[in-house]
């Protein structure tokens, strides 16, 4: 019995399928994200969000950005994000990777902001690649291996 037992345990063990790249993180987890910014490698974390989710479902993407208001660069995502359960408002710091629901919009904040009705923060850019978000151009947002 202890041998049927235990290969029933491996059996379990080995039938799950390892996460892909489109593989949004589990609820109460935080996704290791690599972003490419102009060509540059940064370290990022997705939450735990329904709209950090939705977004790293349609991972990978390339984006072109502008600046916005010298204070975040922003883009657009093929679709609008589910914002189902977010806060109403939010407060960027600088590094912060959000949603600005009523335009659709990612913004990456590199500077901090004031807190604004309809963002949603999705996760955190690595405090040593925060400048250069700053002058970015086009970024590549894509699950860690």
């Amino acid at each position: 019995m202890p041998l049927i037992v235990a290969v029933l345990l491996i059996l379990a063990a080995c039938s799950g399928v390892s996460p892909g790249p489109h593989t949004a993180p589990a609820e109460g987890k935080t996704m290791n994200i690599r972003l490419t910014i102009d060509g540059h490698p940064a370290a990022a974390t997705l939450n735990d969000s329904a709209t950090a989710r939705d977004l790293a479902a349609l991972l990978p993407l390339t984006l072109d950005l502008e600046d916005f208001h010298q204070t975040e660069r922003i883009a657009y995502p093929p679709r609008k994000l589910d914002t189902s359960g977010a806060p109403d408002a939010a407060e960027p710091k600088a590094g912060d990777l959000a949603y600005y629901a009523p335009w659709g919009n990612l913004a990456l904040f590199y500077r901090d902001f004031d807190l604004s009705s309809g963002l949603v923060i999705l996760g955190r850019v690595a405090d040593g690649d925060i400048e250069r978000l700053a002058t970015a151009d086009r970024i590549t947002i894509e699950a860690a291996s």
